[in-house]
């Protein structure tokens, strides 16, 4: 079987996931996952979707992020994953979905306006 290719995505952040069988390697970026995640919830939030489906040790990932912060790409790579997860076993959809794992978050950064030092902070208000 072929590798397949799955992108996940999270505020500015996005995940070219490669998956296929094997002994359960995490690669991100040429690095193991403890390496390039060092904060143990970081590497829970990107694993999630192997730790509900209970397909820990049983796939080879290698993982490409780029953009955002550490939260973002953590959150990308769990995305695409779940993606991956849902592509290669039709059986864990439902099991991934009750989890809110397929839905991509498209919370984003609000853009700052005009006339304001902030998305939504005001300058004092001066009456006089």
């Amino acid at each position: 079987m072929a590798q397949a290719n799955y992108i996940g995505r999270r505020k500015t952040s996005t995940a070219r996931l490669y998956i296929k069988p094997g002994k359960g390697e995490f690669i991100v970026n040429k690095l193991p996952i403890e390496e390039y995640l060092p904060v143990k919830a970081m590497q829970n939030i990107a694993t999630q979707p192997m730790n509900v489906t209970e397909f820990e040790g049983k796939y080879d990932i290698k993982v490409t992020v780029r953009g955002g912060g550490k939260s973002g790409q953590a959150g990308a790579i769990s995305h695409a994953l779940a993606r991956a997860l849902d592509g290669e076993n039709e059986e864990v959809h439902d099991v991934l979905k009750s989890h809110g794992l397929l839905t991509r978050d498209d919370r984003m950064v609000e853009r700052k306006k005009y006339g304001q030092p902030k998305a939504r902070k005001k300058f004092q208000f001066s009456k006089r």
